[in-house]
C-alpha cells in the first residue's frame, strides 16, 4: 500500500509544471480582456498606452505557453526515462476477432 501511495503522489516539479500549465491558460485567456480594454483605451486617447498593453498581453501569453510546453516536454521525458515502458509483441494466435 506504502509504495502505491508514493507512486500515486506528485512530485515538486510536476506542481510545478502544472502551475505553469494554469499560467500559460490564464494569460490566453486574458489576451481578448487586453483587446477590449486596449480599445478602450485608444478610443479615449490613449493610443500607444492601448497598442501597449495589447502587445504586453500577447508577449506575455505567448511566453507562457513556449515555457509551459518546454517545462512540460522535459518533464515528460524524465518521466519516460525513470520508467521504462515494456513492449510486448502478440503472436498470431493472440489477436481477438470479431
Amino acid at each position: 500500500m506504502a509504495g502505491w501511495y508514493a507512486d500515486r503522489t506528485m512530485r515538486w516539479s510536476t506542481k510545478v509544471v502544472l502551475a505553469a500549465a494554469l499560467l500559460a491558460v490564464l494569460l490566453v485567456a486574458a489576451v481578448p480582456v487586453a483587446l477590449f480594454v486596449g480599445v478602450i483605451m485608444m478610443l479615449l486617447g490613449h493610443v500607444i498606452g492601448g497598442l501597449a498593453l495589447f502587445g504586453a498581453s500577447i508577449l506575455a501569453a505567448a511566453a507562457a505557453v513556449v515555457i509551459a510546453s518546454l517545462s512540460g516536454v522535459r518533464h515528460l521525458r524524465k518521466l519516460i526515462s525513470e520508467r521504462p515502458f515494456r513492449v510486448v509483441q502478440l503472436g498470431r494466435g493472440e489477436y481477438y476477432y470479431d
